[in-house]
């Protein structure tokens, strides 16, 4: 009889993956290997090579004649993804981080008893081994391994997915990521493009000379920008905190203080709903940069994607789904000239509140009562432009009504001196120069907490610790925030957030509906 798990006190969700029969299987062979005095849990490896290391030293091999070569002997160590049993030898595919591997195994090359008795039947799927053995080429020409040496590493007492189709069900690859990272190759290429591209960005900004810093992530004041905030209670002090929505406000305060360049690559969070390009946590990056404006600010974005690009060997015209995306082709428009010209929406509408919900009305669009002008101009931009803007495209001049942070033109107060820029019809980054007029930062505050009291829960709090930093004068300074998270679904043609997350917030599930995806999984 397999071996049980006691589960006096254990939930059946904890106990649910050792009640399958395949897991009592494995753990029976893991038994049966402890008895033959195998440990299933080593912890001796000598591994002296990846995979990648090895096919690459050896690709000058080409003899199909499996000869020992003392120069050329091996330990690597990998997860079985394939095993073809046979008589007296088999072959193994194994993978480690870096690629696969075929292995050769053979009766006679492997201590007496240890391949009938332990690797043919104890050995399986989803193991990892370690492998010693010299280089050969198959008759198909495949460059292999020879083993002369074998041994367990890990016994898996979870059986994997069937290895032709992998795992393809989207709930188990965000829920099991670890499964979706064993089975799925081109996801582990997906995050490891993310982390190379959070690395470049650090590595962009310093060498322009910014520093970087770090910022509390539990706020006094839910501030930065307009979203609903998490909320969490502070016992020591008694007092309630919230989760960070962005950093803006702290970076600001340190252009106040007298550094000239910072950047925090940052975890946000916001209370809000999610779908394909929003997730409740998410990574950006704030910089802050004193003595520029925002148009220096699109200069410095247009150097760090050709940067990015350059290192990451991208074609600057990219895929996108059904899309191409034109990275030499960056353009600039005014917010309220793109409702015309790239929304089609009449010139004399844009101007007048009233014509707006009338026109909005009229296309079948809902419009939430109390929105003033800039507000509803944001509300024509989001319906009619920005799902058409493909190349990379800097919105700017956006109203002063929804750009509490922002400085206003001096050329027309109305407008301000922003730009968010748009990517494949999304929003990939916001920036603008920085309002550091202290009186007319606290009208804004003021005028969002009109907003909240009148039902705006987005609507920006109160900061007067932040007013009064103001006080002390602050440089002109420019600042912008870059979106990682749909930056790197862009450079990897991902149109799922959950795709470039390794672990995405996900709704509970219940212990049975746990159960019904591990059966299914065999």
């Amino acid at each position: 009889m397999p071996t049980k798990i006691e589960n006096d006190d254990t939930t059946k969700e904890k106990r649910l993956i050792f009640d399958n029969k395949f897991v009592q299987q494995r753990i029976e062979k893991a038994n049966i290997l402890k008895n033959a005095g195998y440990n299933p849990y080593a912890n001796n490896s000598k591994r002296n090579t990846t995979i990648a290391k090895y096919l690459n030293v050896n690709a000058d091999v080409a003899n199909t004649e499996s000869k020992r070569d003392e120069k050329r002997h091996y330990i690597v160590s990998g997860r079985i993804k394939l095993q073809r049993i046979m008589g007296k030898a088999s072959f193994i595919k194994i993978e480690d981080e870096s690629g696969m591997l075929q292995v050769y195994v053979a009766r006679d090359n492997l201590p007496e008893g240890f391949y009938n008795d332990i690797f043919k039947k104890n050995i399986e799927v989803g193991d990892i081994v370690e492998v010693g053995g010299y280089p050969f080429v198959t008759g198909q020409g495949e460059l292999s391994l020879h083993a002369d040496s074998l041994q367990l590493l890990t016994k898996a007492i979870s059986p994997l997915p069937e290895k032709f189709h992998g795992v393809t069900d989207k709930e188990i690859r965000y829920r099991k990521r670890y499964l979706d990272l064993i089975m799925n190759t081109k996801v582990k290429k997906t995050f490891q493009t993310r982390s190379k591209v959070i690395s470049l960005t650090r590595r962009f900004f310093e060498d322009k000379g910014f520093l970087e810093v770090e910022t509390p992530m539990m706020h006094p004041i839910a501030g930065g920008a307009n979203a609903k905030p998490f909320v969490t209670h502070h016992n020591a002090l008694s007092i309630d905190r919230y989760l960070r929505i962005a950093p803006e406000l702290y970076l600001k305060r340190l252009i106040v203080g007298g550094f000239e360049a910072v950047f925090e690559i940052n975890r946000n969070f916001r209370n809000e709903g999610m779908d394909a390009t929003h997730n409740p946590e998410f990574t950006s990056i704030e910089f802050y940069w004193a003595y520029k404006t925002y148009k220096d600010l699109i200069r410095i974005t247009k150097e760090y994607f050709e940067y990015l690009f350059d290192h990451l060997n991208l074609p600057t015209l990219l895929p996108y789904g059904d899309l191409e995306v034109n990275f030499a082709n960056f353009q600039e428009i005014p917010l309220i000239e793109s409702l015309t010209t790239i929304g089609g929406v009449p010139a004399d509408v844009t101007g007048d509140a009233t014509k707006i919900v009338e026109y909005l009305n009229a296309k079948g669009i809902t419009v939430k009562p109390g929105l003033n002008l800039g507000q509803l101009q944001g509300e024509l931009f989001d319906e009619f432009v920005e799902e058409k803007l493909i190349d990379p495209t800097f919105i700017t001049e956006y109203p002063v009504e929804i750009s509490p942070l922002a400085r206003r033109s001096d050329e027309n107060p109305a407008i301000t001196e922003r730009f968010e820029l748009f990517i494949a019809g999304r929003e990939i980054a916001n920036a603008f120069s920085e309002l550091n007029d202290p009186v007319d930062q606290l009208s804004r505050f003021e005028a969002q907490m009109a907003a909240k009291d009148s039902g705006d829960d987005e609507a920006h709090e109160m900061d007067s610790d932040f007013v009064e930093a103001l006080s002390y004068g602050m440089a002109p300074t420019a600042g912008q925030g870059i979106g990682i998270d749909r930056l790197v679904m862009l450079l990897t043609n991902e149109h799922s957030i959950r795709d470039v997350l390794l672990f995405p917030a996900m709704k509970p599930i219940s212990a049975e509906e746990s159960v019904l995806q591990n059966t299914d999984e065999e």
